[in-house]
């Protein structure tokens, strides 16, 4: 079961006024991670507000030098393929990817293939903070890296999260799909043993009949003269 992990960076809020400015994907098979990875920053053709690069830190200047979507559209999807897609707040990745699909007149990603896992932590743990931070948090993930959002290290981030709404990471059990297809079977050859013998020796008989003796009207010898 091939799954792609997706997270976006855009100009603000609203996919009509706003543009997509970067894009970052993880690919997982089997719920495990390959090491596949799409990742790229993309010209909005637009400026940058100050609200938006507060959050994620991408500059006008740093962006200018970057491709259009039209550029990384192609690879983009071929990347993708028809796997479903994994988002947090899914509607609002999906969205803007739509969008700019529509500007260059390609089809959309159809909601179906979308699996929100905001909508997931809310199923999972209701009343509690659904937002990527806490979830993080929830699950002990380490975010010391993340100063700012950025698609690829959130979408590495959503990755655990995700896994760990599905069913839970078993630690030390955290195999790359190379390391997990690739092990070997061990045969160990068992020699077999003698079997040991458990009856009572004769000085042990000849206790116990000397110990029945002293019990008065003992069941034990009236059972031994019971024909069977």
């Amino acid at each position: 079961m091939r799954e792609i992990i997706l997270d976006t960076e855009t100009t603000g809020l609203s996919p009509i006024d706003h543009r997509v400015v970067e894009i970052g994907c993880i690919e997982l098979v089997n719920h495990v991670a390959t090491g596949r990875e799409f990742h790229a920053y993309m010209n909005p053709e637009r400026d940058m507000p100050a609200e938006a690069e507060a959050v994620h830190g991408l500059s006008s200047e740093f962006l200018s030098t970057k491709p259009r979507f039209a550029a990384i559209v192609d690879d983009f999807l071929a990347f993708i393929g028809d796997a479903p897609v994994v988002a947090h707040n899914a509607g609002f990745d999906m969205g803007f990817i739509n969008a700019e699909l529509k500007r260059l007149n390609r089809a959309p990603l159809t909601p179906d293939r979308a699996i929100d896992t905001v909508l997931l932590a809310r199923r999972k743990f209701p009343g509690a903070q659904a937002s990527l931070d806490a979830l993080c948090r929830r699950f002990q993930i380490d975010t010391s890296a993340r100063t700012k959002h950025g698609a690829l290290l959130d979408a590495q981030l959503l990755a655990q999260v995700y896994l760990e709404l599905v069913g839970g990471r078993e630690p030390g059990l955290a195999l790359s799909l190379s390391e997990s297809t690739s092990a070997t079977m061990i045969m160990v050859e068992r020699v077999a043993r003698e079997p040991r013998p458990h009856g009572p020796t004769a000085d042990e008989l000849a206790a116990h009949t000397a110990f029945m003796a002293t019990i008065k009207n003992a069941l034990w010898p009236k059972l031994e003269e019971t024909p069977s």
